[in-house]
C-alpha cells in the first residue's frame, strides 16, 4: 500500500504576513502541517510559541528551515553552527524529523571546510532528526554568472546523507528536477513545491504555473520510495489581499494532492 506523503505549509510561503498566519492558513486550508521558516519574526524562533500555535490549531511541525538566507545571519547568533544546533533544537522540541538546511557561503570558510563532518556531528546529537541540504543557484548579473555558495550550489557533488530537493530552485539553476532527484536518489527526503520559468532567478510560483515538471517530480515520489514530507514554498508577496493569498495557497495544495495520488491499477 502506498504512503501518504504529508504536505506542509512553510510559513514562509505567507510573508509578509507573519508565522502565526502561516499556522491559521494551514488549518483553514487543510494542510497536513507545517514547515517553519526561522527568520526575524520572534515567534519562528519560540519554541513555546510555535508549540502554542500548533496546538491551537491543530496542525503539526513536521519541518524546520533553519535560518540560512542572507537577511537571517544574526538570528540567534552569528555562527552558523550555533544557528544549525538551534534549530535542530527547535525541531526535537517539536517533534519535526527535518531540519533544511543550505549550503554554506563562500565567505563561511571555516563552516564550509566543516560542513560535512558537522552535520554527521549533529546527526548523532540529534538521532531522529534529519539535516536535508537543499539545491541552491547560481546568480546571474549583465552576461555573468556567480555562485555565492561553497563549494557550490548542488549538495549532490559533495554527497550528503539527506536532501531536500526545490523545484524553484531547479528553475533558477536550470537544471533537470528529475535528473536531480535521480542523483539524490534513496537520500531525498523533503521536497519543496514551486515552480518557476528558467530564466535565471529564484520565482516559487504555484506549481503549474511554471515550466518545471512539478507534477511528474510527485507523481515519481511513491515509486522512489519517498519516506518524507512535500512542503509548498511559494511566493504570495505580490497578493493583493488575504483571500488572494489564500486562493494561491489552495491551489497549490490542490496540485500536491493531485499528483501525488497514485493513480488506480485499470482492470
Amino acid at each position: 500500500m502506498s504512503r501518504q506523503v504529508p504536505v506542509l505549509l512553510s510559513t514562509s510561503s505567507v510573508f509578509p504576513e507573519p508565522t502565526a498566519a502561516g499556522f491559521e492558513m494551514a488549518a483553514a486550508l487543510g494542510y497536513d502541517g507545517v514547515e517553519v521558516m526561522v527568520w526575524a519574526d520572534a515567534v519562528s524562533q519560540d519554541t513555546g510559541a510555535l508549540v502554542g500555535l500548533s496546538q491551537h490549531y491543530g496542525v503539526p511541525v513536521l519541518s524546520v528551515h533553519a535560518p540560512c538566507l542572507m537577511v537571517t545571519q544574526r538570528v540567534w547568533s552569528p555562527d552558523p553552527w550555533e544557528r544549525l544546533r538551534r534549530a535542530a533544537e527547535l525541531a526535537d522540541a517539536l517533534g519535526a524529523p527535518i531540519v533544511v538546511v543550505h549550503p554554506p557561503f563562500a565567505w563561511q570558510r571555516e563552516y564550509a571546510r566543516t560542513f560535512q563532518s558537522g552535520l554527521l556531528r549533529l546527526g548523532r546529537q540529534f538521532p531522529g532528526i534529519r539535516f536535508a541540504v537543499e539545491n541552491m543557484f547560481p546568480l546571474r548579473g549583465a552576461g555573468r554568472e556567480f555562485v555565492p555558495y561553497a563549494p557550490g550550489w548542488d549538495p549532490t557533488l559533495t554527497g550528503f546523507d539527506a536532501y531536500t530537493l526545490d523545484l524553484s530552485h531547479c528553475a533558477a539553476s536550470r537544471t533537470d528536477a528529475i535528473a536531480l532527484a535521480d542523483t539524490m536518489a534513496g537520500n531525498l527526503s523533503h521536497v519543496h513545491l514551486g515552480d518557476g520559468t528558467g530564466k535565471g532567478r529564484d520565482e516559487h510560483l504555484v506549481p503549474g504555473r511554471g515550466t518545471q515538471p512539478c507534477a511528474q517530480l510527485l507523481a515519481s515520489l511513491d515509486s522512489r520510495g519517498f519516506t518524507g514530507s512535500v512542503a509548498v514554498e511559494v511566493g504570495t508577496r505580490r497578493a493583493g489581499s488575504r483571500g488572494d493569498r489564500e486562493a494561491d495557497l489552495a491551489e497549490a495544495l490542490r496540485f500536491a494532492r493531485q499528483h501525488l495520488a497514485t493513480p488506480s491499477p485499470v482492470g
